[in-house]
């Protein structure tokens, strides 16, 4: 069966338990990925997600309408073929994070940078005991090896599900602090993303509102969204 039928061909759409987890039945068949690969997800909350998807096709399947079913399919079909190369990437960003380069000038952009994302660096080192050490300017610093080898290790502790979210985490907002803070629920989703852009926010303050800026960061919030709580439901119990 290809998932990715043109039209719906099913009536009945639920979820059932299996070995690896929990699948969607579509008139009592397992759905699969473009690659074929059985779809089992970890938690009957995904398998849920997964379903609602499905059902809420009508004449036309359309993928477009379907992210919790493209991320699992990135899930199976990508990230587990390749998990350590992905995870190697994603923590690859903890020794150049977003929040680590700071603006130099002027006074005001200092100081937000620092009351707003100095919260999130003692966050991780309360919650990891890795300090990453903020600089000024965009010139590369290295952050200590120890530390960024604490954060590869966690980063490739995440199952596949985990790991196709989380890349979308990091990704959307050019930082493994902000994306790790995602994955842990220690702020609001909205409140990370918001962070993630502060020094936009400043621009748009200073300069106005580009059309296509404030689109492209639309989408791109949208994605950030979607993997956390992605994240969230590949991770709960019960």
């Amino acid at each position: 069966m290809s998932e990715w039928a043109p039209k719906r061909f099913w009536k009945t759409t639920e979820v059932a338990p299996v070995d690896a987890g929990f699948t969607v039945l579509l008139d009592g068949r397992g759905i699969k990925t473009p690659a074929k690969t059985p779809i089992h997800v970890p938690t009957e909350g995904l398998a849920r997600a997964l379903a609602t998807e499905w059902d809420a096709q009508e004449d036309k399947v359309n993928p477009a309408t379907m992210p919790y079913t493209r991320t699992t399919n990135s899930a199976l079909d990508k990230v587990a073929t390749q998990h350590a190369e992905v995870a190697d990437m994603l923590a690859a960003y903890g020794d150049s994070d977003l929040l680590c380069y700071r603006a130099d000038h002027p006074e005001e952009l200092v100081q937000r940078q620092a009351l707003l994302w100095d919260p999130m660096l003692d966050w991780l080192d309360q919650t990891f005991a890795v300090r990453l050490t903020p600089v000024a300017g965009v010139i590369h610093a290295p952050q200590d090896p120890a530390g960024q080898a604490t954060l590869t290790r966690e980063v490739h502790a995440l199952s596949p599900f985990q790991l196709a979210a989380f890349h979308d985490l990091v990704a959307m907002s050019g930082s493994l602090v902000l994306a790790l803070a995602a994955a842990r629920g220690a702020a609001d989703l909205e409140e990370l993303w918001e962070l993630s852009r502060l020094d936009e926010l400043w621009q748009e303050e200073q300069w106005g509102k580009d059309e296509e800026a404030q689109a492209k960061a639309e989408y791109k919030r949208g994605e950030f969204l979607h993997a956390g709580r992605y994240f969230a439901l590949a991770t709960a119990q019960g």
